[in-house]
């Protein structure tokens, strides 16, 4: 069994205090010490060693709502509200991808998610088969979902897609690959299909993935149409006896709340795209308080625009303390337990990733401290929160396995990505190569 040692760095596991002169011994796939290098069992010597003096170790980080391969339409379409910017300019241009365009728009996300230590996502698009082969080449975790849309015919023939892709990618890549059913949202799947994918979902023993209350227009359409906020209204479908995450929920009632608690509905808070689409800001004090779990998403670099975690999960802390007057409200551990740890139990995933701890999959990365935004070493996890860059990643590991050292992709060609991405728009958009 391969063994690998990461020693002289600083330790935040997310569960229990911060280890300063830590060590982190992984055998195969797994966490099998964390903790002082003092304690470090005999033998590890003797395995690969990363010398990790002047860096800290946090567990991967776990975006839980992307669509990676809009990284294509990033900077395309920007500063329009959402049903305009999706009925005018992504749907129509989304209709010209192929399954080469959404491999590529997929890897160039991977790179960017790689280097910025998100080590899980979860994502919703469709030809979800090279996405998925797209993730198990790239060495990272994913929660997989065919989006799935049941108005203006072919709802059948994507379900039928979904429910292949579940069997022929659920568990692969040595396990880092799962899949869901991801009915795209109330507005776009009327409740006679949102029923049959939640018995196609049953019968496969797998989750959904589903946008909710993201906008007021959709809430107002949704209660006008079927007499019920979206929440409430799909909870009266059966959703929620599965386990289930939701995207945004931005505007909810205390009911609705009461119910995402009550059926365990993971929650993706999206900040930064709810902010630029100007849907609002997710109520996610008043979920937490609730008992709600509540995880981070970035949703696709089109209404983004980067997938840089640390970015979102400082401006979720933010926009929490500002919209409620109270600076004690998402607190530095609280809000990076939101990127870590809840992200992973709302996708199911809590015993395996989302903290530092023996036995856990070997899901680390490696931030360079030795830079002027992380001095004086006052409080290193509010420095992860409240200082800390993407950029400032240095290495990632996933099952045990290096993606980058150094700030080198070890499992991707970013040369070839960034060119073929580029050529893939221009013809998209009708421009030549």
């Amino acid at each position: 069994m391969k063994k690998l040692l990461i020693k002289g760095c600083s330790i935040v596991p997310v569960k229990g205090p911060v280890i300063d002169k830590g060590a982190i011994a992984i055998a195969g796939d797994r966490l099998a010490y964390v903790g002082r290098e003092e304690g470090l069992p005999s033998g590890w010597e003797e395995g690969e060693i990363i010398r990790a003096e002047g860096k800290v170790a946090l567990p991967g980080l776990v975006n839980i709502h992307t669509h990676a391969a809009m990284t294509l339409f990033r900077g395309y379409a920007d500063d329009l509200p959402l049903r305009q910017w999706l009925e005018e300019k992504i749907w129509p241009v989304e209709n010209k991808l192929d399954r080469e365009d959404i491999y590529w728009g997929t890897q160039l996300a991977l790179a960017e998610m790689i280097r910025s230590g998100t080590t899980t996502f979860a994502d919703m698009y469709f030809h979800m088969d090279v996405v998925a082969r797209a993730a198990e080449e790239a060495g990272v975790r994913a929660c997989l979902s065919q989006g799935l849309i049941g108005l203006g015919g072919g709802g059948e023939e994507r379900l039928r897609a979904a429910e292949s892709l579940v069997r022929e990618w659920h568990g692969a890549g040595d396990g880092r690959i799962t899949i869901m059913l991801g009915p795209h949202a109330p507005y776009t799947c009327p409740p006679d299909y949102l029923r049959k994918v939640v018995e196609a979902a049953a019968k496969l023993g797998v989750g959904l993935h589903i946008h909710l209350a993201e906008t007021r227009q959709e809430v107002e359409e949704i209660r006008s149409a079927y007499g019920s906020p979206p929440v409430a209204h799909v909870a009266g479908l059966g959703l929620f006896d599965l386990p289930t995450l939701a995207a945004h929920c931005v505007h909810l009632t205390e009911e609705e709340i009461a119910i995402l608690a009550e059926k365990k509905v993971g929650v993706a808070h999206c900040p930064e795209s709810n902010l630029k689409l100007a849907s609002g800001v997710a109520p996610i004090a008043a979920m937490l308080a609730a008992g709600v779990t509540v995880g981070i998403g970035t949703d696709g670099a089109a209404s983004n625009n980067n997938l840089d975690l640390l970015e979102e999960t400082r401006t979720a802390a933010l926009l929490a303390k500002g919209i409620s007057g109270d600076p004690n409200v998402l607190r530095a551990e609280e809000a990076l337990a939101l990127a870590t740890i809840n992200g992973a139990r709302a996708l199911g995933l809590e015993k395996e990733i989302g903290t530092l701890e023996a036995g856990k999959k070997a899901d680390v990365i490696l931030l360079n401290t030795r830079q002027p935004h992380w001095q004086p070493a006052n409080d290193l996890v509010a420095h992860v929160v409240y200082s800390a860059r993407g950029s400032d990643v240095d290495t990632v590991i996933v099952n045990g396995r290096i993606l980058m050292a150094g700030g080198q992709l070890k499992t991707l060609d970013e040369e070839r990505i960034y060119r073929e991405t580029n050529q893939r728009i221009r013809a998209l958009q009708g421009l030549s190569k």
